[in-house]
């Protein structure tokens, strides 16, 4: 079955990052609104569908509005699922996982709504609720009941986003590929000038960046939910993916240099750098940041330094050593720099100013930006 209208589509992403989901949409040629704390909401057929799944690289998920209806009994809720049209996203026989929410609603059971729900959707297409629930195989729908009002969506995604398919090897308390974007495009970078990440840990920053630079869509190597809906159109797929595929270029115009002081998180970069078809594009080394010499060029210096949930003396020292560095070597340059809200007093009333919060590892984080003095 082939579907060619609209439907309205939410591109999630982490609170903090929805203005440059917001941005991507654009420069794709989609208009959108920002949901504040949720993502940024826009209308598309399965082109745009598919395209947002596809070249997004700040987003988490994209949801497709199935349909919305009145529920203060669970008879109204049922038949009101049972209404909407599963079998352009559903199979018989195929498996989903319920993701409910009930906020100022009479029906505030999260698990007896998820029941019904699951009830109507057998009714209606024969697919059935999946007994493990957390399987990124099954189909997800996501549910919400706010005010009385039944909104559902279903993910078009499959597996989050940060998910590119090339992080195999990663380090202790890896950057999501998500926020390393995030990163980079709130940062300024212009794709062109040297970028340097000296605590690059698993690469993800500089791989990121190499993907930017050379117009390479981040879910280029991966496969999506939206490939197993009954409606899903491999030509039009096939036109999205064509089209990405001839916008890359064969290098980056960028230099792009990353470095760790520990052997196996260069090993694990260099992999992974690889994995991502962007091993030429990457420069990885084993270094001390306190031997970081900068390229001719300026550039930008985008980094996250170690910090862990229970901060140490050590990670306050090392974001202290980055800036010595960067203040005597790098003058003059663009710094980007991720650290824990709580160690925000080292970059406060410097010439950097925050430009991003966000969450990385369930640690607030902040990242600040500015031009190097001298």
């Amino acid at each position: 079955m082939q579907s060619v209208r609209e439907h309205r589509v939410l591109a999630l992403a982490q609170p903090g990052l929805e203005h440059l989901v917001q941005a991507e949409l654009t420069r794709l040629g989609v208009a959108s609104r920002i949901v504040s704390g949720v993502g940024a909401s826009f209308r598309g057929a399965a082109a745009t569908i598919y395209s947002a799944n596809l070249h997004l690289r700040c987003a988490s998920r994209v949801l497709v509005h199935l349909g919305g209806f009145r529920a203060t009994t669970f008879g109204q809720l049922v038949r009101g699922a049972q209404a909407l049209g599963w079998e352009e996203f559903l199979a018989p026989g195929e498996e989903v996982r319920l993701r409910v929410t009930c906020r100022k609603s009479r029906l505030y059971h999260s698990d007896a709504v998820a029941e019904r729900i699951a009830d109507a959707i057998a009714r209606r297409s024969g697919a059935t609720l999946s007994q493990q629930g957390a399987l990124e195989s099954t189909q997800l729908i996501v549910v919400r009941l706010d005010s009385d009002v039944c909104s559902i969506a279903v993910d078009s995604s499959g597996a989050h986003l940060h998910r590119r398919g090339y992080r195999q090897a990663v380090t202790q308390a890896p950057l999501r590929e998500t926020l390393a974007a995030a990163m980079l495009l709130a940062s300024g970078w212009d794709a062109r000038s040297p970028l340097v990440d000296p605590f690059c840990g698993s690469g993800t920053i500089a791989i990121e960046a190499a993907l930017l630079a050379r117009s390479m869509a981040p879910g280029r190597q991966r496969q999506f939910r939206f490939m197993r809906w009954p409606s899903f159109d491999a030509s039009v797929w096939e036109n999205v993916l064509e089209g990405a595929l001839a916008r890359e270029l064969p290098r980056s115009p960028a230099p792009i240099y990353a470095s760790d002081r520990n052997g196996w998180a260069v090993r694990a970069a260099r992999e992974n750098a690889e994995r991502a078809c962007v091993a030429g594009d990457v420069v990885v080394a084993r270094l001390d940041v306190a031997d970081l010499v900068p390229p001719r060029e300026r550039g930008w210096l985008v980094t996250n330094p170690p910090y862990g949930a229970r901060l140490a003396a050590g990670d306050a020292e090392a974001l202290r050593d980055l800036l010595r560095v960067v203040l005597g070597r790098f003058p003059g340059w663009r710094l980007a720099v991720l650290a824990p809200a709580a160690l925000s007093r080292i970059l406060t009333g410097r010439w950097l100013r925050p430009v991003l919060s966000a969450s990385n590892g369930g640690i607030p984080v902040r990242m600040y930006t500015g031009q190097v003095p001298g």
